[in-house]
């Protein structure tokens, strides 16, 4: 009887150990998951966001960039989808093209709960907040995103890009 209930006491304490040991694995993955999403659409729009030479603003959840490159133009929005159902439900995604272009959409980051992009005119070394696309010198992008998992808290991650330059870009004050 004593060998019983200690080898049930042994017994609970492994499998509980072993449970903690899984959702903090299954955290852990989900922590590394969005943390690479979300340096590769950084990297992704920072690299073309550079290289524009124009920006259209479309509503506050996208933005067309029009990018050189040596052989002329081409367009890219990227957009950030509120909605709850689709495809594209509450992702931050790129399409090749002007908005509603048709193209297939290259989603780059998945389960975006909040999206901001802000824009930023320089003047005389001060900056402030752009109110029009042709003053618009630097774009900033935040976003948060949530995973969660039917026996673990949510994990969240909250990222906010460094401001980048369009460089190609002339503007007017």
């Amino acid at each position: 009887m004593m060998s019983t209930s200690l080898a049930s006491m042994v017994m609970t304490g492994v499998l509980s150990s072993f449970v903690l040991m899984g959702k903090n694995s299954y955290n852990a993955a989900n922590y590394s998951m969005m943390e690479a999403e979300s340096r590769r659409a950084l990297e992704i729009f920072t690299q073309e966001a550079r290289m524009a030479d124009n920006i259209t603003w479309i509503g506050t959840n996208s933005v067309t960039l029009s990018i050189a490159n040596g052989t002329g133009n081409y367009l890219v929005t990227y957009v950030y989808d509120s909605a709850t159902a689709g495809d594209t439900a509450q992702t931050f995604y790129r399409q090749l093209g002007a908005a509603g272009s048709g193209a297939p959409a290259q989603v780059l980051v998945r389960a975006v709960s909040d999206f901001a992009f802000r824009r930023y005119k320089v003047v005389n070394g001060a900056d402030f907040t752009a109110t029009n696309d042709l003053e618009t010198k630097q774009i900033q992008i935040t976003l948060r995103t949530v995973r969660s998992g039917a026996t673990t808290v949510n994990a969240t991650n909250a990222v906010l890009s460094a401001r980048v330059v369009l460089r190609n870009k002339h503007v007017s004050t």
